[in-house]
C-alpha cells in the first residue's frame, strides 16, 4: 500500500511538471512571436538561451519517469501514462525549439523595416498555444472527446500558414531586394504550423493513453477528417 500511494505521488507530481513545462513553452512561444513584431533583440538572445532551461526540465522528466518505471511496478494503464508523460514531455520540448528559431530570425533580421506586416503570425501563435494548453488539460482530465476535437483546428493554421506564403511571395516579386526579408518572415510561420502540428501528436498520445488503441489523424486527408 506503501508503495502504491509513492507512485500515485511521484506520477501526479511528474503529471503536474509536464504541465508547468507546457506553460513555459507557450510562454516562450508568445514571447518569441512578440519579440518578432516589435524587433527586440534583447528578448530574442533571452530566448535563444532560455532553450537550455526547457530542454533541462524535459530531461529532468524524463530522468525521474524512468526512474519511477525501473523502481515500481506499473499496471498496463499506468505504463501507458508514463509513456505519454515521455512522449508529450519530448513534444513540448521540441516545441520550445520552435520559440528558438522564432528568435534566431529575429536576430537575422535585425532592425530592417518591414515590408509588408503578417498579423497572421500573431494569430497562429495565439491558436496554437491555445490548443497546446486545451490539449495538456484533456490529458490531465482523459477527456477522449477534447482529445479527438483539438486536432481539427489545425486546418485553420494550415489555412493561414498557404495565406502567409502566398502574400510574402508577392512581397517578393514586388520587392526582390527584400525576399531574405519575406524568407525570414515563412520561416517564423513554418515554425508556427509545426508548433500545431505536434499538438495533434500530442493528442495521439492521449487517446492511446486512455483507449490502448492507437488513433492517428491522417494529415493527408483533407480536414483531417479521418481518424484511423
Amino acid at each position: 500500500m506503501v508503495t502504491r500511494i509513492h507512485f500515485t505521488r511521484e506520477l501526479q507530481r511528474l503529471q503536474d511538471e509536464m504541465i508547468m513545462l507546457g506553460s513555459m513553452v507557450a510562454e516562450a512561444i508568445q514571447d518569441a512571436v512578440r519579440s518578432l513584431r516589435e524587433r527586440d533583440l534583447e528578448t530574442a538572445k533571452r530566448l535563444i538561451k532560455y532553450d537550455r532551461t526547457l530542454n533541462a526540465r524535459r530531461f529532468e522528466i524524463e530522468r525521474d519517469t524512468l526512474v519511477l518505471l525501473a523502481t515500481q511496478q506499473p499496471m498496463a494503464g499506468d505504463l501507458r501514462l508514463l509513456a505519454a508523460i515521455l512522449e508529450i514531455s519530448t513534444e513540448l520540448e521540441r516545441m520550445g525549439d520552435y520559440a528558438k528559431g522564432i528568435a534566431r530570425i529575429t536576430l537575422m533580421l535585425g532592425l530592417e523595416p518591414m515590408v509588408k506586416p503578417t498579423p497572421e503570425i500573431q494569430v497562429m501563435a495565439d491558436r496554437g498555444t491555445d490548443m497546446m494548453r486545451r490539449a495538456l488539460d484533456a490529458f490531465v482530465n482523459r477527456d477522449l472527446e477534447a482529445a479527438k476535437a483539438i486536432p481539427l483546428e489545425d486546418d485553420e493554421i494550415d489555412a493561414m500558414y498557404n495565406k502567409v506564403n502566398r502574400e510574402l511571395v508577392t512581397t517578393m516579386m514586388a520587392h526582390p531586394d527584400r525576399s531574405d526579408q519575406a524568407n525570414y518572415m515563412s520561416w517564423a510561420a513554418h515554425n508556427l504550423e509545426r508548433f500545431a502540428d505536434r499538438v495533434t501528436n500530442i493528442c495521439e498520445r492521449i487517446m492511446y493513453t486512455i483507449t490502448g488503441e492507437f488513433m492517428e489523424f491522417d494529415a493527408e486527408e483533407p480536414g483531417m477528417s479521418g481518424i484511423h
